[in-house]
């Protein structure tokens, strides 16, 4: 029981958190969830299911969308993690953000972070994506307020405004 509660030996860990390279020791079973949001305070990433399940702590892991409840700290390792206080910064995440505001897709805000970094993915690689393309590109996203006719109007509407020149 005492070695249970003892502190384990912490790894060495180079990663890039919102185009900020960041060296910094962890222990192994720490989270890449609790790590951005105990060490960085980037708070945008939800701890909702802890399963994967519901999508509220999406994050971009090399461009990827994926679960930050689901993967280490350490297996994030070398690699590029953007949050969506990360995508706040960049000009054209904009349209996105507008579109959400505009369709009232937030509702209570929870889940909303995590939609709108899975939503970037999507329209970054499908960006005339359709309803359908919209709906299956947010499975396992999960939104308790119900607003999904609204996210996904407004993901096809931030599409066709990030694709005006």
């Amino acid at each position: 029981m005492a070695q249970s509660a003892a502190r384990m030996e912490e790894v060495s860990l180079r990663i890039e958190v919102n185009e900020r390279p960041v060296s910094l020791s962890v222990e192994p079973r720490m989270t890449l969830l609790e790590l951005l949001r105990e060490r960085f305070d980037l708070t945008g990433a939800k701890p909702a299911c802890e399963r994967g399940e519901c999508g509220a702590c999406t994050v971009l892991l090399d461009d990827q969308p994926i679960n930050a409840c689901l993967v280490l700290a350490v297996q994030a390792a070398g690699r590029r993690i953007v949050t969506i206080e990360g995508l706040s910064e960049r000009p054209d995440f904009q349209p996105l953000l507008d579109a959400f505001v505009s369709r009232d897709a937030g509702q209570c805000g929870y889940c909303t972070p995590g939609f709108a970094v899975a939503a970037y993915a999507l329209l970054k690689g499908e960006p005339h994506a359709g309803d359908a393309s919209v709906r299956w590109g947010l499975v396992g996203h999960i939104c308790r307020c119900n607003a999904y006719d609204g996210i996904v109007a407004a993901v096809r509407d931030a599409g066709a405004r990030m694709r005006r020149p």
